[in-house]
């Protein structure tokens, strides 16, 4: 009662946000399992097995060569990180701890620093995999060369943001249904897999072919980043602005959908299920 009320500035607000964030990511990343070392050999192997089954399926169709001047291995894990990223962000997102959980008992936590620190380990679990694979094919095989290793990383991100705005909007709408919305969440990161484009290349593709692929972002996100990593690859049939408009109007839906559920969520709502 006769306490003084320490000041608070919004730096010292931002500081504490952060903090709490950055706890609350190491949880998330430290959930998934116990030995850091396992983990990040357990992302490692997923990425592995998606390059190798590309690699097979490239070797079935008779095609030894990159469909772009270039290194193939490098054709490939751009097609299978850049989806590896997107899907880890929609899962996570998509089932971070929401306004029922027990975590959110504690003063300082909210949705939003659950919804940040699921999007946040997704991250860089995926970026620390991505980059062991990178390195030990450049010590082991073949240098890496990227013609434009900014717009690359940056292609990266926006994978990752695109696959956080879509996960959000999921994250709304599954209290509402979790039988529906869970199998529709998991059939859309299934479908990603065909749609998203990492088996071909727009440029070559016949336009009736690629109807069929275009509303997807993250066709375009992979497609723009194989432009930014080979000298020789220039994309057509692409844009970067489709992606990110996609990603911040989802991400604006996403947040309203999110608010909303929120505010009429009970504990109660899975009592009959």
């Amino acid at each position: 009662m006769f306490r003084p009320e320490a000041k608070v500035t919004p730096f010292h607000s931002a500081v504490a946000l952060s903090e709490l964030i950055f706890h609350a990511t190491v949880r998330r990343i430290r959930k998934s399992h116990g030995n850091a070392i396992i983990g990040l050999l357990m992302a490692i192997s997923q990425s592995v097995v998606g390059i190798a089954i590309m690699m097979l399926l490239y070797n079935l169709m008779g095609n030894n060569n990159a469909p772009v001047r270039g290194d193939r291995m490098m054709y490939i894990m751009s097609g299978i990180f850049s989806y590896m990223t997107h899907s880890r962000a929609i899962r996570a997102v998509s089932s971070a701890e929401g306004p029922t959980s027990s975590m959110m008992k504690h003063g300082p936590m909210n949705t939003i620093v659950s919804i940040s620190a699921s999007a946040l380990s997704a991250l860089y679990m995926q970026t620390l995999s991505a980059a062991v694979i990178m390195y030990g094919y450049h010590v082991l095989w073949h240098p890496v060369t990227v013609d434009e290793p900014v717009g690359v990383l940056l292609m990266y991100l926006l994978a990752w943001l695109s696959g956080c705005a879509i996960g959000l909007v999921f994250k709304a709408l599954v209290p509402w249904a979790p039988d529906f919305f869970g199998v529709l969440t998991m059939a859309y990161t299934k479908a990603d897999m065909v749609f998203s484009g990492k088996l071909f290349l727009a440029n070559v593709t016949p336009m009736h072919i690629l109807v069929f692929f275009i509303w997807n972002p993250l066709f375009h996100i992979i497609d723009q980043i194989r432009g930014f990593m080979f000298l020789n690859y220039t994309p057509h049939y692409s844009s970067i602005q489709y992606p990110v408009v996609v990603t911040v109007v989802l991400l604006f839906v996403g947040l309203l959908g999110e608010r909303f559920t929120s505010r009429h969520v009970s504990a109660s709502w899975s009592a009959r299920r």
